[in-house]
């Protein structure tokens, strides 16, 4: 059987490598600029048995005028099948944007694109999935809207699709315990007999989420909610680590099992941070009558917030019943957006909680300090939709001759 190979652009800690990983495929390169996600590659391909993880994660800025020798390097004139990545979406994302617009916009990791695009048209490898987030479709650069740049930038080899209700796709659609909406643009190079909408079609969901109408329910699996995928950790109180070298994993549920093995295994990463006695009676009240933040303010004006960031979704409980909201990067700052359902550990989501909901394997290791390895898991495509992709482009991989 053929083992098809990978270059990763823009790699993060490796949750689109992962999914590829699953699916059988060989990573040739990653790149990745940030240290510790450099560190987590490292890790993970020393875990998949590899032996060159050292020149083949490539620790450096993409812009950078050496950069295709130094992939080059790691490569080794092997075939490359497939380049996979997401540019860093900071200028993209919606919620930066509503922060700081004007230097957002001239933000120069805007046009990182166009080094994903240098080196795609260098490798020219039959396909390419381009991950990022939805706020790509509505950013504007200097006035203009940068979408139709990247589409034009990547379709000057390759067929792509331009339609927004076909490049956006909810995780949880995928077995992933969470809400997260994404764009991912599938390209094939123009000379093969194979149409970019087929890489679509062949990315299957198996789930149903909160929001798909009744109609398209029927075949699919209900969503993997949050107890489902972290329910069955121990109880930590805030301040305490509750990792063990010997946790014994039930497995008991179909996503355990995809990400798990059952017996026992370490634990790691699942360190509760601080809080302070009022935030934990904030959460408990909120966890005890089911509220939100703005019905507690409302309600119980005596946990109204001093400072001025009292968005109601300052802080948020994440339901036993239903997918988490999406894991994002500033996780690393706070958490109170991930605050965990029980009422009886008051306290927000552990490292290894939100790797959990990003559907990571418990065998997943992060470098970094606590704050950097939140980070990573915020930035990241959650492996068990980077498989659904990588299943999709290794079927059409089978059918070139």
């Amino acid at each position: 059987m053929k083992q098809y190979t990978f270059i990763d652009l823009f790699a993060g800690c490796g949750g689109l490598s992962e999914g590829f990983y699953r699916q059988g495929f060989k990573a040739l390169a990653h790149v990745e600029i940030d240290h510790w996600a450099c560190e987590s590659l490292r890790m993970r391909m020393k875990h998949y048995g590899y032996e060159n993880y050292n020149e083949e994660v490539i620790e450096n800025d993409i812009t950078s005028k050496d950069i295709i020798d130094r992939i080059e390097n790691a490569v080794k004139g092997r075939p490359v099948d497939i380049i996979i990545g997401g540019p860093p979406c900071q200028a993209y994302s919606t919620a930066g944007r509503v922060r700081d617009g004007k230097k957002m916009a001239s933000d120069p990791r805007n046009y990182l694109f166009e080094s994903y695009v240098k080196i795609l048209e260098h490798y020219n490898p039959k396909f390419f999935v381009f991950e990022n987030v939805t706020g790509l479709l509505s950013a504007k650069v200097e006035g203009a809207p940068i979408f139709p740049k990247v589409i034009k930038a990547l379709s000057h080899k390759y067929k792509v699709i331009d339609n927004p209700e076909i490049l956006v796709h909810n995780t949880a659609n995928y077995g992933v315990p969470q809400l997260r909406k994404r764009v991912i643009i599938i390209g094939v190079r123009k000379d093969l007999d194979i149409d970019a909408m087929q890489l679509y079609n062949d990315v299957k969901k198996t789930h149903w989420n909160p929001e798909t109408p009744e109609e398209e329910r029927e075949g699919r699996k209900r969503y993997v909610d949050v107890k489902e995928a972290i329910g069955d950790l121990p109880s930590v109180e805030p301040g305490c680590d509750a990792s063990t070298d010997v946790y014994d994993y039930p497995c008991d549920n179909e996503f355990l099992q995809r990400i798990g093995a059952s017996g026992k295994h370490p634990l790691k990463d699942h360190i509760a941070r601080s809080h302070n006695a009022m935030d934990r009676e904030r959460f408990q009240v909120m966890i005890h009558n089911h509220w939100t933040f703005g019905q507690l303010r409302r309600t119980m004006p005596q946990y109204e917030h001093e400072h001025a960031r009292v968005f109601d979704n300052s802080y948020v409980v994440q339901w036993w019943d239903l997918p988490s909201k999406t894991i994002l990067a500033h996780i690393y700052k706070d958490g109170f957006q991930f605050i965990h359902p029980d009422e009886s550990q008051r306290r927000t989501f552990t490292v290894r909680e939100a790797a959990r909901i990003q559907s990571f394997p418990d065998d997943f290791e992060f470098g970094g300090s606590r704050g950097e390895k939140y980070k990573q898991i915020g930035n990241a495509v959650p492996p068990l939709f980077a498989e659904a992709l990588a299943k999709s482009v290794k079927l059409n991989l089978d059918k070139i001759k």
